[in-house]
């Protein structure tokens, strides 16, 4: 059986939300009656997001912003002006983010500053300035975009596990702190998934990657956004600090 209006009502910001599994979460959220507002790298990708999702479903209730998430007086106004025009926010998705595969030989400094801010800084940007509001109208729910790589590491790239191992911290300090005003806070840890990075490349390559999974294939972004619903909605009433790995239990 499948359930509908699992977020009738609900108002949403989902960062990182014009494509890949961002867009596959805002699809589902919409899908489930809420107000999505995506925010995207810059205002014309998050425009192409919407209308492709009102091309979808013209009754999707969806808009698209770009604030800079590594400055937190643009996120805080932002977050003003959605409260401005729809008067709350029950939901968060943290889910902006950059990866990279450099060597430490070959890390430059700066490169590993801007994956920390983006994936690090701009979660705690956008946790602060949505948590008053969240506080006031009775509680709310923050969802951040982990990885597998927060658990196990990766072999190169050594800044982009230790941004998700950061967020991982972050997830289970601020359940602890923020559980006394009603917000759940949880984090979602992705495996190999199929977003047009994997889809472009080579099958041999990717039977490769497969291998290493019991269930013998990447995910698809519908099964990852399926876990963030399940964290959005009252069927998680009392799961706060999860870190829930979605990985068909790859083995690295």
């Amino acid at each position: 059986m499948i359930i509908q209006g699992l977020l009738e009502n609900k108002v949403a910001v989902v960062t990182g939300g014009t494509r890949g599994i961002g867009l596959a979460i805002v699809r589902k959220f919409l899908e489930q009656g809420a107000t999505i507002i995506l925010f995207g790298s810059r205002q014309e990708t998050a425009d192409a997001a919407v209308a492709k999702l009102r091309e979808e479903n013209s009754s999707y209730s969806v808009s698209g912003l770009a604030p800079n998430l590594n400055d937190y007086t643009d996120v805080a106004q932002t977050f003003q002006k959605i409260i401005d025009e729809y008067g709350h926010i029950d939901i968060l998705v943290n889910n902006a983010g950059i990866s990279a595969r450099e060597s430490l030989y070959d890390y430059k400094p700066e490169d590993f500053d801007k994956i920390m801010d983006l994936n690090v800084k701009a979660i705690f940007n956008c946790s602060k300035a949505v948590a008053p509001y969240m506080r006031d109208s009775g509680g709310g729910c923050i969802i951040n975009t982990s990885s597998m790589v927060s658990i196990y590491g990766q072999p190169a790239g050594c800044g982009y596990p230790a941004s998700k191992f950061a967020v991982n911290g972050l997830t289970k300090s601020l359940a602890r702190e923020l559980g006394k005003d009603g917000i759940r806070v949880n984090a979602v840890a992705p495996g190999v998934t199929k977003t047009d990075m994997v889809a472009n490349l080579p099958k041999e390559m990717v039977e490769r990657i497969s291998a290493g999974i019991p269930l013998g294939r990447p995910g698809e972004p519908a099964e990852i956004a399926n876990v963030f619903l399940f964290l959005a909605s009252e069927l998680a009433s009392y799961v706060t600090g999860a870190i829930v790995s979605v990985d068909g239990a790859t083995q690295v």
